[in-house]
């Protein structure tokens, strides 16, 4: 992975007690405040033991662009104020899709410090009101506007390009890309909150159904394959990637609750303890070494692994950041769950699938669950929290020994990434 990285540790040990999530779509009226309180509400209720607001003593939102996608700034005391944690200080944290796994960070290290015993972290994002190429005007501020933005790689281009370079590299080929989709939503369609809870085989049906109905001419897909390399059913987007390699424009929010690890018994009897983190910043893929891996994720994972001592081979479920198809690929090759080249392979033999060895995206990931970007990566965390509990219901993982799980969340072109390490217990 990384050659040197200097042993750093929390002061004192961090427990996650609560989460809580919006359902993850698109919502007609809803602000940001809206789907945070939605957020806020559902972890107050499920809180094994409860607490009260004004126990909170700090907080930490992700949010990448309310600015550009509501004409609204300055969203972390007017989200305080709607969860009723005024005065307590919250912050914003923009870290492109990153911004709440980042936030994430900033929460453990105000407890580890001494400095707070109970903090909130959360993301949020309102995208839908925009139109699609309003959308992806805003994403791009994301990327390195005097480099790739003018050379039009807005992100399905960039993560075009990466999958080029995979298939080059690796024999990688437009089936393995279709493949994960297909694995992620088969896990999307068993979460009652993702935005796309739905197989792709019950797409399909669904369209031959319709057209039946319509009395139109019956399309003949023989299966899940045959219904995805259809161009009429599955138009290029920017090739080698298709519109199911890619993750939903989502709203969505998402919020955990941290506390000092000595105190956590008092809210619960299943906390999931802080075991690892790190995180790392990339230089823009214009300037990058290489295409077919994300350098910041390798230095955060290995900040992460030295931090909760373990290695790869020790993590039993993952929660990659599949913004495309092709990033979960690369993401488990740079964490060092499969060797370079290996993860279509892995994807082929159903290793990261709900039955496999190495299951990634237990919860449909980005492009079943959703990417509401400032909240992707609390919610991966929320779905690490809950298999680790017990508590994912249909998605629920059969592994009786379920202990230690990772979350992996990316910024823009690969110039964030944070990696975090969760522990049972």
């Amino acid at each position: 992975m990384v050659a040197s990285v200097k042993k750093r540790r929390l002061g004192r040990p961090v427990s996650i007690v609560g989460a809580g999530m919006s359902h993850f779509g698109a919502f007609r009226g809803k602000t940001s405040r809206d789907l945070f309180v939605e957020a806020f509400q559902d972890l107050m209720d499920n809180l094994d033991q409860g607490i009260d607001v004004e126990d909170i003593e700090c907080g930490y939102v992700g949010n990448y662009s309310s600015e550009l996608f509501e004409g609204q700034g300055h969203t972390a005391p007017i989200i305080a104020d709607w969860v009723g944690m005024t005065p307590a200080p919250v912050t914003r944290i923009e870290n492109a899709c990153a911004s709440s796994g980042s936030a994430l960070r900033e929460g453990v290290m105000a407890i580890a410090s001494g400095m707070y015993d109970v903090v909130l972290v959360g993301g949020v994002e309102k995208m839908t009101g925009l139109p699609t190429e309003g959308v992806t005007d805003v994403l791009a501020t994301a990327a390195d506007v005097l480099y790739e933005v003018p050379a039009g790689l807005t992100f399905p281009g960039i993560f075009g390009a990466l999958a080029k370079a995979h298939m080059d590299r690796y024999e990688t080929n437009l089936d393995h890309l279709l493949k994960v989709g297909i694995k992620n939503h088969n896990n999307g369609a068993l979460n009652p909150k993702a935005q796309f809870n739905v197989t792709i085989r019950q797409i399909m049906e669904r369209r031959q159904a319709r057209a039946e109905q319509r009395g139109e001419t019956v399309p003949d897909w023989k299966d899940e394959l045959d219904f995805l390399n259809d161009p009429a059913s599955n138009p290029w987007i920017a090739w080698p990637l298709r519109l199911f390699d890619c993750a939903p424009i989502t709203d969505g929010a998402s919020c955990l609750l941290l506390v000092s690890a000595d105190i956590a018994r008092n809210f619960t009897e299943k906390p999931v303890q802080i075991a690892g983190m790190g995180q790392a910043s990339g230089r823009p893929l214009h300037d990058a070494e290489e295409l077919t891996s994300l350098s910041a994720a390798k230095h955060a994972a290995a900040q992460a692994y030295q931090m909760a001592g373990i290695t790869p081979q020790d993590v039993q479920v993952a929660e990659v950041h599949d913004c495309f198809t092709i990033a979960e690929i690369i993401a488990t090759e740079d964490l060092g769950f499969f060797e370079p080249g290996e993860g279509p392979r892995a994807v082929d033999e159903g290793r990261t699938a709900l039955t496999g060895d190495r299951p990634i995206n237990t919860s449909g990931g980005l492009k079943s669950k959703g990417h509401p970007v400032g909240a992707s990566g609390v919610a991966q965390v929320i779905e690490v929290f809950h298999q680790l509990r017990g508590e994912a219901d249909a998605r629920q993982l059969s592994n009786p020994n379920l202990e230690v799980g990772l979350t992996h969340n990316v910024g823009g072109t690969g110039g964030t990434c944070v990696v975090t390490i969760l522990r049972r217990g």
